[in-house]
């Protein structure tokens, strides 16, 4: 009765864990959330006061499907200030969430049979999507010694007369790693050779620490920039997931078609959050830098406290709010006579013994690890961070 391609992907891992979580804590659990990808801080002020200024105006209707002229002029105006690009109005599309539009793009551009190189660890929903789109999912194992970053060797071997794109999602989630100017135009000359798009994840490109200079794929070239499509939004650097607005930048084409699609499913995005995006990209940046500051404090917490227990090494991330610490070596263990085999095994035993909710590496295709969200506050990190300690030392091998 069901459509085959919906039986072959599930549920959002870490919307399940989350669940989990709030369900535990709905029940007087102590739940420590450390599963959730979203800011812990509120919406900055102006841009409440924005969306509340047109609720007041009554610009509660339908908008131009691909997005409100002013607030495709805004992201314009962001690209071209922050990456040095420029697009035109009929090069942007407004989506709800950049979720929606990397579907759009999925469904706008794979045949059945393509093939998308997806490097790993990688955000849940990009295999899915492809799937959806019954495209296939040529998924590459990037390594720890490399910061998890895709080499040039690994993208040459990947690709085969079948592979369409390549998505790359910079700075990354779940690992936090990130791509200088030399290595994404090494990988940019790649695609240029063998013909791929490049569907470039851009969400998390103003939560950067340490100096790190973000760039953007498409500034590589003119050659580059036609044969990418960027997607962004405002949901992690202003602390706006629930407001629920993405955008994608690319050649015509691909947005003509993606406009299509959305006009089949969501239409146009809220015009309440449109209003409140224009204020976000376009008004005082403060408040996100203060946010960078905060999240940068408590990563060099958390992976402090990561690296003093024994046996876990963590990469240190130069972007986004995650850690993905490696807990390989305590697998093998037990707890209460059961066997913690594999990233899930100890996700569910730190949800049960530490009461500390995690993603399972395994969700993002690289089984060995876990990602803790460091997007809560500096109490409930040293609080989870004792928590998870006294569990995982406490484990004992197996019999």
């Amino acid at each position: 009765m069901i459509a085959e391609r919906v039986q072959r992907i599930g549920l959002s891992p870490t919307l399940k864990i989350s669940a989990k979580a709030k369900e535990m804590k709905a029940a007087g659990i102590d739940v420590i959330n450390m599963s959730v990808g979203e800011p812990d801080f509120p919406t900055p002020g102006n841009i409440k006061a924005a969306a509340k200024k047109a609720i007041d105006e009554n610009i509660t209707r339908y908008t131009a499907n691909s997005g409100m002229p002013e607030l495709k002029q805004a992201i314009i105006e962001k690209l071209r200030r922050d990456n040095g690009l420029e697009y035109k109005a009929n090069e942007i599309i407004v989506s709800s969430g950049a979720k929606s539009s990397l579907y759009n793009l999925s469904m706008a551009l794979f045949n059945p049979g393509d093939e998308a190189i997806i490097p790993a660890p990688y955000w849940v929903s990009y295999p899915s999507m492809v799937t959806l789109a019954e495209g296939i999912p040529t998924v590459i194992q990037t390594e720890e010694k490399n910061a998890f970053r895709l080499t040039p060797e690994q993208l040459s071997a990947a690709i085969s007369p079948r592979t369409k794109a390549l998505i790359i999602n910079n700075p990354c989630n779940p690992t936090g790693a990130g791509y200088s100017r030399q290595e994404l135009a090494i990988l940019a000359e790649i695609c240029l050779d063998r013909g791929l798009i490049i569907i470039a994840d851009e969400i998390y490109e103003k939560l950067i620490y340490d100096g790190f200079q973000f760039v953007s794929m498409a500034s590589l070239g003119s050659k580059i920039k036609d044969r990418t499509v960027i997607v962004n939004g405002v949901s992690k650097t202003y602390s706006m997931t629930g407001w629920r607005i993405g955008y994608a930048a690319g050649p015509q084409e691909f947005i003509t078609e993606m406009d299509k699609i959305q006009s089949h499913s969501t239409s146009n995005a809220c015009s309440i959050s449109q209003k409140a995006s224009v204020e976000a990209l376009s008004g005082p940046q403060t408040e996100v830098n203060m946010m960078v500051a905060e999240f940068q404090r408590r990563r060099n917490i958390i992976l402090e406290k990561l690296r003093a227990i024994p046996d876990v090494s963590c990469m240190e991330p130069c972007g986004a709010f995650y850690v993905f610490p490696n807990v390989q070596k305590y697998f093998g263990r037990a707890y209460n006579g059961k066997l913690i085999r594999n990233s899930y095994d100890m996700t569910y035993f730190l949800l049960e013994a530490a009461r500390v909710a995690v993603v399972p590496g395994e969700a993002f295709g690289t089984d060995g690890y876990i990602r803790f969200s460091y997007a809560t506050s500096l109490e409930q990190i040293d609080e989870a961070m004792e928590r998870v300690t006294e569990a995982m030392t406490g484990l004992q091998p197996a019999r």
